[in-house]
């Protein structure tokens, strides 16, 4: 696929940037960045606005590994990220809950032994009332 000159021009200055340490006072990266999006005929946004969008799509990729974002965005305080970021994950985090609440709250069949729980608690049960039953199971164990 061709690039237009306007995206030649903006990805030289952008890595120049990056080359000089510039990239965060440097007007040409805005005015080459605003020329591609004319050119282009492209939603307009602020240049700062990708590295919000980076960063939240990071985020969701990594399952919120807020370390693993913050040293890839370049953010000094993994503490910046949970604060402008946190409404990102809230999504995750009721996933999370419901999956929790699935997984420790509903009756299912022990999968390693395929005793039902309500037979499973009839058998403790009797355990309880029978200790000659239980001396009885503790020494087949030994």
């Amino acid at each position: 696929m061709p690039v237009s000159t306007a995206t030649a021009n903006f990805l030289i200055i952008l890595l120049n940037s990056f080359r000089d340490k510039t990239i965060y006072n440097d007007p040409k990266i805005r005015d080459s960045f605003n020329k591609l999006i004319r050119e282009n005929n492209l939603k307009p946004v602020v240049f700062h606005s990708l590295r919000h969008s980076s960063t939240t799509y990071k985020l969701k990729l990594s399952g919120g590994d807020i370390k693993a974002v913050q040293g890839d965005t370049g953010h000094s305080e993994a503490a910046m990220i949970t604060e402008r970021y946190a409404h990102i994950l809230d999504d995750d985090r009721r996933i999370n809950a419901e999956k929790f609440e699935e997984m420790f709250y509903q009756q299912k069949d022990d999968e390693v032994s395929g005793i039902k729980t309500d037979e499973l608690l009839s058998i403790m049960k009797k355990l309880e009332e029978s200790p000659e039953l239980l001396g009885l199971l503790k020494s087949l164990i030994k």
